[in-house]
């Protein structure tokens, strides 16, 4: 997943070169979700899955970009980084959602 720009600079510097120790480490496979541990989609390749073409996404498990150790990353085709992170996405969209309309949470502390 590309990164957006406005979390940039939440990246150490060298992300490039720890995404690649992530891909060499993978073997340039998907590394599994918990909804797919068994996957080894192969980067480049066509999905045995989904049949789209694999493209390999380095994803935090903290979802904390400035988390790098090795132990928080994993290598994961699009399917299980989607799938991995779907609850983040959908509590991220509910926020910026949220801000955009100028409206609080009605449950949310002060």
């Amino acid at each position: 997943m590309p990164i957006r720009p406005e979390n940039r600079s939440r990246y150490p510097a060298n992300w490039r070169e720890i995404r690649a120790a992530i891909l060499s480490r993978a073997d340039h496979r998907c590394e599994g979700s918990p909804a797919h541990p068994e996957c080894r989609a192969v980067n480049g390749q066509t999905h045995p899955e989904t049949g789209s073409r694999v493209v390999l996404t380095i994803a935090h498990l903290d979802h904390t970009p400035e988390n790098c150790e090795p132990e928080n990353l994993r290598a994961m085709c699009q399917r299980c980084h989607l799938r991995y992170d779907q609850q983040h996405h959908k509590q991220t969209a509910y926020t910026t959602r949220r801000a955009r309309l100028g409206m609080g949470d009605m449950f949310e502390a002060a």
